[in-house]
């Protein structure tokens, strides 16, 4: 009889970006919310809502972002699976990189876990110690956040970015 309690069913504590910059921003945001509550994974926070310039371009439409703190039972591909599945029922389509989209949703950090290279997937996402639209929200639900792979704190991280960064964002 195999165990119910090996690493793969034990719950991770994973962190979700969701953001929008195209229709109804807050709308698409609920609705990825919604639907990632359909596949069984687990809120435990919420940041509220963050309103930036588009990043590269910020001549693009304004970002809205939200960072979630969940429960999760899959493995980080399965996950990822998820999040592009919500994306594409959301009306995100294939574009050049860093196209306005109605749904964007990144893994920020897996259970702490640091995957690179020869991954599918790069884990904790490889930018987001440099994004005002991460690490304002994060630090909102998580104070007490480390980069599992830079090893430093958000607020550090935060106090790090350029001052432009952190003028160009608010709380909505």
């Amino acid at each position: 009889m195999k165990r119910q309690d090996t690493l793969e069913n034990q719950a991770k504590i994973v962190f979700l970006g969701i953001g929008s910059n195209l229709g109804q921003r807050k709308t698409n945001i609920e609705k990825a919310k919604f639907l990632l509550t359909d596949c069984k994974l687990d809120f435990l926070s919420v940041s509220s809502y963050y309103e930036s310039p588009s990043w590269p371009d910020p001549t693009k439409p304004k970002f809205i972002n939200i960072i979630l703190k969940l429960k999760c039972y899959y493995s980080p591909q399965e996950l990822l699976k998820i999040c592009k599945s919500i994306e594409t029922q959301l009306g995100r389509k294939k574009a050049q990189k860093n196209a306005p989209r109605t749904c964007d949703i990144d893994i920020i950090d897996f259970n702490k876990l640091v995957l690179r290279k020869n991954s599918r997937i790069n884990l904790p996402h490889k930018m987001m110690h440099k994004r005002n639209f991460v690490l304002f929200p994060l630090f909102e639900i998580q104070k007490n956040w480390i980069h599992p792979d830079k090893q430093i704190d958000v607020k550090t991280l935060i106090s790090l970015l350029p001052d432009r960064d952190i003028r160009s964002i608010k709380q909505i």
